[in-house]
């Protein structure tokens, strides 16, 4: 069982809302615990716009509820009509779900109330799910801030690692075809995931003194995910053309693994030299000895003056061009952010988390 800080983060806010409602002397205070884990979002940004939305959609799921009483009463009917208009008007304005869910309980949470002072009654209870908004968005802006770049470059370099490792086993013949199949499922939805976690990451930063950095670093970890998805698509085509490529003659097969050997160990050293772990060589002399390689793939092609018998091998090639302008583009971004921002906490919060690992 795994607690993270969002685990963590839920509990304490419905603690803080059922404290806060007790102390105010609202009843039913369950009302805040509820809207409170509704309000729980990833990052503090979202948490933000998520209490905007709760405002609307709360502001709106009360009046509607208060007018269906006062014109309509309090009928099981009029309260699933009530929701019903609610929701569509929620949807209308492209609100979350979260959000619509927590606009129906205020709904709910009004309507049934059946003795007199209905009004006083109903603006506890809207306030009672307020609070328990508010009580997510402050601990969701005080504890635990969630360090996305860490988790970021960590899982780039877990599943570029991934792929590198296979298309190594491809190099040595080692590589079971049908495991290899099922693998490059599995990376296509990790991949999947890293877009996702990339995303968190791109939200908003709060510091004018940061943006700028922090833009430089949203274009490094976009040609990082780019590259690593080029090494992919490079490992898809090894896999695709296993046979195709069994049949060229042993100084064209030979040249595509010594091409790819080196593409793989230029992206390892990309990786470790962004946070400062490998010793920064010249960009040149990367570059020069990928394009004398890829020169002699190109007049491999036509060696006996026919182009090769499958046109495939024509994407594979593509793919491996493609891969290794990413990494030198990749290069010269790493390159350009060491000139313009030396920061090496990212590398110190690594070292940390290895030696706790270890």
């Amino acid at each position: 069982m795994k607690l993270g800080a969002r685990i963590f983060k839920t509990g304490i806010a419905v603690a803080l809302a059922l404290f806060l409602a007790a102390l105010f002397h609202f009843p039913s205070p369950v009302f805040a615990g509820i809207s409170a884990v509704f309000a729980m979002q990833p990052t503090i940004y979202r948490s933000y716009l998520s209490l905007i939305e709760q405002v609307q959609a709360n502001v709106i799921g009360a009046l509607f509820a208060i007018a269906a009483v006062l014109i309509l009463g309090r009928d099981p009917l009029v309260v699933g009509l009530t929701l019903m208009v609610v929701i569509a008007l929620c949807l209308k304005m492209r609100l979350e779900s979260s959000t619509i869910s927590v606009a129906l309980v205020t709904v709910i949470a009004i309507m049934e109330y059946t003795e007199r002072q209905f009004i006083e009654f109903a603006a506890i209870r809207f306030l009672t799910i307020m609070l328990g908004i508010f009580a997510a968005f402050l601990v969701n802006l005080i504890f635990l801030p969630p360090k996305y770049e860490k988790k970021l470059y960590e899982k780039i370099r877990d599943e570029t690692e991934a792929i590198l490792k296979w298309i190594r086993l491809y190099q040595q013949q080692a590589a079971d075809h049908h495991h290899l199949k099922d693998e490059i499922e599995t990376l296509h939805e990790e991949m999947t995931k890293l877009e996702h976690l990339y995303l968190m990451y791109e939200e908003r930063t709060y510091f004018r003194r940061q943006r700028f950095q922090k833009s430089r670093k949203l274009v490094l970890y976009q040609q990082m995910i780019a590259s690593a998805d080029r090494a992919l698509s490079v490992l898809k085509w090894l896999h695709r053309l296993e046979n195709e490529l069994g049949r060229l003659s042993d100084p064209f097969r030979h040249a595509i693994c010594l091409h790819l050997g080196s593409l793989v160990g230029y992206h390892e050293q990309m990786l470790l030299k962004f946070v400062h772990q490998a010793k920064p060589l010249p960009h040149h002399m990367w570059a020069e000895g990928i394009d004398r390689e890829r020169g002699q793939l190109a007049s491999m092609i036509y060696a006996d003056g026919q182009p090769p018998s499958d046109y495939r091998l024509f994407s594979l090639l593509g793919a491996i061009i493609d891969y290794g302008d990413r990494l030198e583009h990749l290069d010269k971004l790493i390159d350009s952010f060491h000139h313009y921002h030396y920061d090496d906490e990212l590398a110190k919060q690594l070292e940390k988390s290895a030696g706790g690992r270890s």
